[in-house]
């Protein structure tokens, strides 16, 4: 049985890995479309319009992947959780339904509208549609954080034959854990898009081919873009931060290692390496507050709920916090030096900076990674924190051989969705924002 468990889990955090490369930057991209596709309204300017077509172009290749990985992740808890499925369904079940039905189907629809209904639509009608898409794909991270906050911090519901269900919708809805953790994840979304199109844009200035004018724009903005992004999500962690704190110590606990309570909490930096009172400096916004330890908070759970071990991978939650941490400051930095150098002081970039600031798409992706690392292991041994253990929610029907059947072929179709994502990326990329001879009776489909 542990077996099955632990196939379970890292099939389900593969898949779930994979599905939200997507998805902040489906938000924060369509946010920067929508705002150059207003510029050329306004302005009438065939350039700009140039580049809300490039860029779209990379969107609607990265919206389509997107949504096959979210597929398969949604029939995991069918198969691999059918318990988790039974005990929380008519409380997760709620937020999941009215993401599919008032986000995505709006999200697809008039994506598809905006794509194809160029020059068809009125102008005001096309604009309107792209805004409708930004909107829908914060309202569908909106439904689906509802229903993961559920998971982390269980609130509205009563137990009824063994199973949980929904009493007061409002208060799934105002979770305290929710409140925090969507604006973070926006500002995620916002970072991923700036240091998309900055490092897209970098690549194209270093190539110096006819569209480097169009490319220096966006590389200009996305560089404003990054640093709302990144001073967004410094905020919005550090009130999150304080929510788990107080929700789910044992997470803040793992987080930095800490095996005992103290007052005040050194924050560790690295292994053997601290600074006095610093934790709780970010915990209480003083200098003084005690922050427990791991092992008085396996003493509460053990008193609370039984004997167990209710400590989370803790070197998981550790180093997933510093890479996260560790990749936002690196953000930060290009964000300034860029502002600074080719904004304050109008200097051209130099070319290993401008090829550095290409590698630093991995950046936005690597925080986002290992902060959903931290989220749902430091949760552990909770599925649904404080009501069901991990243990008590895999299928009872399944074995082995069928996780690693399905885990395997899970895994080949993501490699070469992945393979076949980045070359149709990559080849759009290379022809830039380039004329495109258009053909046939409609004038809005591209070649």
């Amino acid at each position: 049985m542990e077996d099955i468990i632990f196939l379970s889990r890292l099939q389900f955090a593969i898949t779930t890995v994979y599905h939200f490369l997507f998805v902040p930057l489906t938000i924060g991209l369509g946010l920067f479309i929508a705002i150059w596709e207003t510029m050329a309204y306004r302005s009438g300017n065939s350039d700009d319009e140039r580049v809300s077509r490039f860029w779209g172009r990379l969107f609607l290749l990265n919206f389509a992947a997107g949504v096959v990985t979210g597929i398969v992740l949604e029939f995991q808890f069918g198969m691999n959780w059918a318990e988790y499925s039974r005990f929380v369904g008519d409380v997760f079940g709620v937020p999941l339904a009215l993401e599919a039905l008032l986000a995505f189907f709006i999200e697809s629809t008039f994506l598809g509208l905006w794509m194809f209904g160029r020059n068809i639509l009125p102008r005001g009608i096309h604009l309107m549609c792209i805004w409708l898409v930004v909107a829908a794909s914060c309202v569908s991270a909106l439904w689906i954080l509802i229903a993961n906050s559920f998971m982390q911090n269980p609130v509205g519901f009563v137990f009824n034959n063994g199973r949980a269900e929904m009493v007061d919708f409002w208060a799934l809805a105002s979770n305290p854990y929710f409140l925090h953790q969507f604006p973070h994840v926006l500002a995620a979304s916002v970072c991923t898009a700036a240091f998309f199109i900055l490092g897209i844009s970098a690549w194209k200035i270093k190539q110096d081919s006819n569209d480097t004018h169009l490319f220096e724009r966006t590389f200009k903005f996305a560089l404003f873009m990054g640093f709302i992004g990144v001073v967004a999500v410094a905020l919005s962690g550090h009130l999150q931060g304080q929510s788990v704190a107080k929700l789910q110590p044992m997470k803040m606990a793992a987080m930095e290692n800490l095996k005992e309570t103290a007052d005040p909490a050194p924050l560790s930096i690295l292994p053997g390496i601290e600074i006095p009172a610093l934790l709780s400096v970010m915990v209480h916004n003083k200098s003084s507050g005690e922050v427990k330890g791991i092992e008085e908070l396996q003493k509460v759970f053990e008193a609370r709920y039984g004997l167990g071990n209710y400590v989370p991978p803790v070197w998981i939650s550790y180093f997933s916090f510093r890479a996260m941490v560790g990749s936002s400051l690196a953000m930060m930095f290009f964000v300034f030096y860029g502002i600074f150098w080719f904004v304050i002081l109008k200097k051209k970039m130099h070319g290993k900076i401008l090829m550095l600031m290409t590698a630093g798409i991995s950046l936005p992706y690597l925080a986002n990674t290992t902060g959903w690392l931290i989220a749902e292991t430091g949760r552990q041994p909770w599925i649904v924190y404080g009501y069901m253990p991990t243990d008590k929610a895999v299928s009872a029907g399944i074995s082995s051989g069928n996780v690693i059947f399905s885990l395997i072929a899970f895994t080949i179709v993501y490699m070469i969705l992945a393979v076949i994502t980045f070359l149709f990326m990559r080849r759009e990329v290379i022809r830039g924002c380039v004329e495109r001879r258009i053909t046939g009776k409609n004038p809005a489909i591209t070649a």
